[in-house]
This record gives C-alpha cells, sequence and structure tokens, in this order.
C-alpha cells in the first residue's frame, strides 16, 4: 500500500499582514512626532501589505 503526501498549499497572506503591520507599527514609533503616528503608521503598513498581495502575490503563477 502506497502512502501518498498530498502538499497543502499553505495560506501566507496572515504573515505578510503581521509583518507589515509591526514594520508600519515600528516606523510610527521612530518618526517620533506623536503617538497619533503609530496606530497611523500601522494602517499604512496593511494597505501596503494588502496591494502588495493583490498586485505582486497573486499575480504570479507557478511554472
Amino acid at each position: 500500500m502506497a502512502h501518498h503526501h498530498h502538499e497543502e498549499k499553505e495560506n501566507l497572506d496572515s504573515y505578510f499582514y503581521i509583518i507589515a503591520l509591526l514594520t508600519g507599527l515600528f516606523v510610527g514609533f521612530v518618526v517620533n512626532r506623536g503617538l497619533i503616528y503609530i496606530p497611523i503608521g500601522g494602517v499604512l503598513g496593511l494597505l501596503t501589505a494588502a496591494l502588495f498581495l493583490k498586485f505582486l502575490v497573486r499575480g504570479r503563477h507557478d511554472a
């Protein structure tokens, strides 16, 4: 009896969003103009990740 290993394609979207959120929060903290820039940086990071996923990652096809 042969055992077949099915590779499941892992959804990596959440990793992109988490990295973008943390990076955006860090950039907002580094700007050091006030506490309001930390959440603004997080939101801009999430928007950047969404655009990255929509236009760059989804456009690639495995050959």
